[in-house]
């Protein structure tokens, strides 16, 4: 069994290919991933060969939620840890430095016990090394530890891009949909979990108009909490233009990554379906702003950076795409 610490889909995305080698030494082939709702693991992978089942770590919902989780406090670590200890699991592997998950192994009673253990206080409920150095490098440390231990832990002997293997069927079924759109068909990942990430509709609606003046094709992506967001945009391209524009907004994760697969290159907020567009094959731009850039896929995901998000203009971001978009059927 694994425990994944961290609450995003790029965080998720950035584990994938760990967590199936893994299952490959795993009874069965099979692993069960405890992960947080919020990293949509079970519409992502669910159905996956190499998935056992996914156990829900209720511990942090999103800010939007407005709600405590079930498993947050010492009332439920002790429930988590009850759901687990019931699993009858001989191995538990948590892709975590937090004191708090090695707490939850060690009330579970799972026999096996290893963690990243860079803190003296969760080597305390470990029992196997090899332990990891936290990252502290520019870039963020999710994907990093996670190469660090699955290397120290000899699954793997240097670092693997994240992949995410797609459907047949839902590359078909998003391929006809898109199909009347023009090329180059460039992807906009719009939503964000947080505010302080959103690059803006107003940005978002002037690149598109840009880029559909140069007749290519727009699609905004998003779940469907991006509706209202994607309306916003739409309602800013002439109308002589917008039967060059797909509205992506209602499909299922997997659906929306088949979309991102299938784009020529795809821009976005700093959130997961930019790491979900690169993992699909996808070349990729991050609104990062002044945040840590990424650095997992430097082929298919760039950080576009600034002093502020804000200073990142529309005409800086029309000319990346120009340059890197693939030249237009005749």
């Amino acid at each position: 069994m694994v425990l994944l610490q961290h609450t995003g889909i790029g965080d998720l995305v950035w584990h994938i290919q760990y967590l199936k080698l893994v299952a490959q030494r795993s009874h069965g082939g099979r692993i069960t991933l405890v992960a947080q709702p919020s990293t949509l693991a079970r519409q992502l992978i669910g159905g996956e060969p190499w998935v056992q089942a996914i156990i829900d770590h209720d511990h942090r919902p999103r800010r939007g939620e407005k709600r405590r989780g079930r498993h947050a406090g010492l009332r439920g670590m002790r429930a988590m840890a009850a759901e687990l200890r019931a699993g009858g699991f001989d191995r538990i592997i948590l892709l975590s430095g937090r004191i708090s998950r090695g707490l939850i192994a060690w009330l579970s009673g799972i026999p096996v016990r290893q963690g990243y253990g860079y803190r003296p206080l969760q080597r305390l409920f470990l029992n196997q090394g090899p332990y990891i150095a936290a990252h502290r490098g520019p870039t963020p440390p999710v994907y990093r530890e996670a190469t660090a231990f699955m290397i120290a832990h000899g699954y793997c002997s240097q670092p693997i891009v994240p992949r995410i293997d797609l459907p047949p069927h839902e590359i078909a079924a998003m391929r006809q949909r898109l199909a009347h759109l023009p090329r180059p068909l460039h992807a906009f990942a719009i939503g964000t979990s947080e505010a302080h990430k959103q690059w803006g509709a107003a940005n978002f609606a002037a690149l598109a108009r840009a880029l559909l003046e140069d007749g290519c094709g727009v699609m905004l992506c998003g779940g469907p909490g991006e509706a209202g967001l994607a309306a916003e945009i739409a309602a800013g391209i002439p109308p002589q233009h917008r039967h060059a524009l797909e509205v992506v907004t209602d499909a299922t994760v997997l659906g929306s990554a088949a979309a991102l697969h299938l784009a020529d290159t795809c821009i976005g907020n700093d959130t997961g379906m930019v790491n979900v567009a690169a993992a699909v094959g996808c070349p990729t731009f991050a609104l990062i702003g002044a945040r840590p850039p990424l650095d997992h896929d430097p082929a298919r995901l760039r950080s576009v950076t600034a002093a502020s998000l804000a200073a990142i203009t529309v005409e800086r971001v029309l000319s990346l795409l120009r340059a890197e978009q693939p030249p237009q059927s005749s």
